[in-house]
């Protein structure tokens, strides 16, 4: 993988060079990341075996899901295991198969995010029409399209890393691998590539949240022609999607939307998006969801009744 570079690892400073906040980075982040995967996989398997479940929205929610693991998992364990070393060193093949991997799974969850507010809008704004827009085959060719872009998405990413040449330093001033902290390392003016790194990730972040507070401001003005109780269920299930949307973007778009410059505060706010909202997903739709929450009930009971 690797070219036009002398360097062959880098060294990532991590959070914090203190020994004692290692021990607590390593803990606190040990309990996040277990509780994204046993958060999200709980979600995965009861929209599995659960006939209930079985609508576009809970199709979407599968994925999402499923982006939140694999996205967690492409940073969070690098970051324990460096929290529990005196020298984190990754190598140049990694570093680069970190950040293609962080691409492809967060714009994979963005994608999904717009899919899911875009199932809201027909479920809301055109409830005669959802059944034959939202049939099964739909929802299948836009998860592949999903995936597709994600696909194109990290891959463009890398190959314009993989054309800057890095010949020292290689220190790393982050706790994992990504544009902006790789772009002060490469020795080659690096004014173009941003701006097409700001094109890639930066557009992409801002347009699909333009995109998703646009639909969801339709959403809440349509919901003035319904009932109470719709109102209800639709202003909760509405509220959550917001509430991820706001703490995942949010993050992205300061990141990815700027000059290239690191600041102090990057590696806190880029944990907001990386361990925060992967963990946060699934409390957000399981407690405030009726459905995901009587779902699960239902599978545990007939788990215990095998028993």
């Amino acid at each position: 993988m690797q070219q036009n570079s002398s360097v062959t690892e880098f060294i990532l400073l991590g959070l914090t060079q203190d020994p004692e906040r290692q021990s607590t980075v390593f803990f606190i982040f040990l309990l996040f990341y277990v509780a994204t995967i046993l958060g999200n996989t709980l979600i995965i398997v009861t929209i599995m075996f659960s006939s209930a479940l079985g609508s576009p929205m809970y199709f979407f929610l599968f994925y999402l899901s499923c982006a939140d693991t694999f996205f967690s998992t492409s940073i969070v364990p690098r970051l324990l295991v460096d929290s529990l070393s005196t020298k984190k060193i990754i190598s140049y093949n990694e570093c680069m198969t970190q950040i293609f991997a962080l691409h492809l799974f967060g714009s994979l969850e963005i994608f999904v995010l717009v899919l899911m507010a875009v199932d809201r809008y027909v479920a809301i704004c055109k409830p005669l029409r959802y059944p034959t827009i939202m049939r099964r085959q739909v929802c299948l060719i836009l998860i592949v399209f999903a995936w597709i872009g994600s696909f194109v998405h990290g891959t463009t990413q890398i190959i314009l890393l993989l054309r800057l040449p890095f010949c020292g330093p290689n220190l790393i001033d982050h706790y994992c691998c990504d544009l902006q902290p790789l772009l002060k390392l490469a020795c080659t003016d690096t004014y173009v590539v941003n701006l097409l790194f700001v094109s890639n990730s930066g557009a992409l972040c801002s347009c699909s949240f333009l995109i998703l507070m646009f639909s969801y401001i339709v959403i809440l003005r349509s919901l003035r022609n319904h009932s109470a109780e719709g109102r209800k269920k639709a202003l909760s299930t509405c509220s959550s999607h917001i509430i991820v949307v706001v703490l995942f973007f949010g993050p992205c778009i300061f990141i990815y939307t700027r000059p290239p410059t690191t600041l102090p505060i990057d590696k806190m706010v880029t944990v907001f998006y990386t361990a925060g909202t992967p963990f946060l997903n699934p409390l957000v739709y399981t407690l405030r969801n009726a459905e995901v929450k009587n779902a699960m009930r239902k599978l545990w009971h007939a788990v215990r009744m095998r028993e």
